[in-house]
């Protein structure tokens, strides 16, 4: 069953098309990822799911409620993290943590403790002398400390080095063994690799691909490094003209290429037939399918339909927020 679904969603920012219709579902008790760079559309889309702006065109409903209409009742059973947090400066860590909690009507926080050792925060220093990533983990603890049936995170573990984000991953495995769901927009491609079920790439406003890892690497090819009983340099022309062999080469004595997933019983078959001795193949890295989507056209620039990226213009629409939606 979807918490969260979204279909068309459109934002325009003036003569700025932020969002060209996208669409995305979240079901009960998975992790989605939704992968972009900076001005791709990530934050405008989460900021139409929260009701702070609404869309030009489509609909998205949480718990089966309008999110512009009923976003104070959506927020009840939702935690969000932004990517940068913002505190009172005069308040010690705690003491923010528990005005956060205090504001979502959390009485009983009794992972709170637990979530401040985890993430090795000391709460007694004031807001104004911490780190980017000491705020990050404010936002953190205080969500992670509530009841949520969705999170929703826009970059989480900005500012967290990797200790950190390890901890938060930890922590979204333990929301999600709780049934509960998660919707994950980063560019920290190795967190998004393991922690998602399915993943939406969106690009210029678009969503271009979305399924699970398993899904998207079954169109891309494996990476293939073997070594052989006779020369390499000597088999490799055959190798080159074998259907499904891409960019074969010799590299410190071994046979190096990429090959698609139907071809892979003919090509064993080759490198069997030539004494194989190791083989190694592996698929494509998230980073190498998101990659994909973003190949440079012949100027340097990426479009979709036809329109050409222009991402700090799309970041200041993304972060005009003064523009009315009241």
């Amino acid at each position: 069953m979807a918490l969260l679904e979204a279909h068309g969603l459109k934002k325009n920012f003036g003569k700025v098309q932020a969002l060209r219709g996208v669409d995305l579902d979240v079901n009960e008790g998975e992790v989605y990822g939704f992968i972009g760079p900076n001005g791709a559309g990530k934050s405008t889309t989460i900021r139409i799911l929260l009701g702070i702006l609404r869309a030009s065109e489509g609909t998205a409903q949480i718990f089966g409620r309008d999110v512009w209409k009923d976003a104070v009742e959506i927020h009840k059973n939702i935690a969000f993290i932004p990517g940068e947090m913002n505190v009172w400066n005069n308040l010690s860590g705690g003491e923010m943590i528990d005005v956060l909690l205090r504001m979502r009507g959390v009485r009983d926080a009794r992972y709170k403790q637990e979530l401040i050792e985890q993430f090795d925060f000391d709460p007694t220093k004031k807001c104004g002398s911490y780190s980017k990533g000491n705020k990050q983990k404010i936002a953190l603890i205080a969500a992670f400390s509530s009841d949520a049936e969705l999170y929703i995170f826009d970059e989480p573990t900005s500012g967290l080095d990797p200790l950190m984000g390890t901890a938060f991953k930890e922590c979204v495995r333990t929301v999600k063994a709780q049934g509960k769901s998660v919707l994950l927009s980063s560019h920290i491609l190795s967190e998004v690799e393991d922690l998602a079920d399915r993943i939406s790439v969106i690009k210029l406003g678009k969503i271009v691909d979305s399924g699970t890892l398993e899904d998207m690497r079954h169109l891309t090819r494996n990476n293939v490094s073997a070594a052989l009983n006779t020369s390499a340099e000597k088999i490799l022309p055959k190798l080159n003209a074998l259907k499904g062999v891409y960019g074969a080469d010799v590299k410190n004595g071994r046979l190096s290429f990429q090959m698609d997933n139907n071809a892979t019983e003919e090509i064993m078959s080759f490198l069997v037939k030539h004494g194989v001795t190791h083989l190694n193949s592996t698929p494509p890295t998230l980073e190498e399918l998101f990659i994909q989507h973003y190949d440079a056209d012949e100027n340097g620039a990426d479009t979709i339909d036809g329109a050409k990226s222009d991402v700090a213009e799309v970041d200041v629409a993304e972060n005009n927020i003064a523009e009315s939606e009241a």
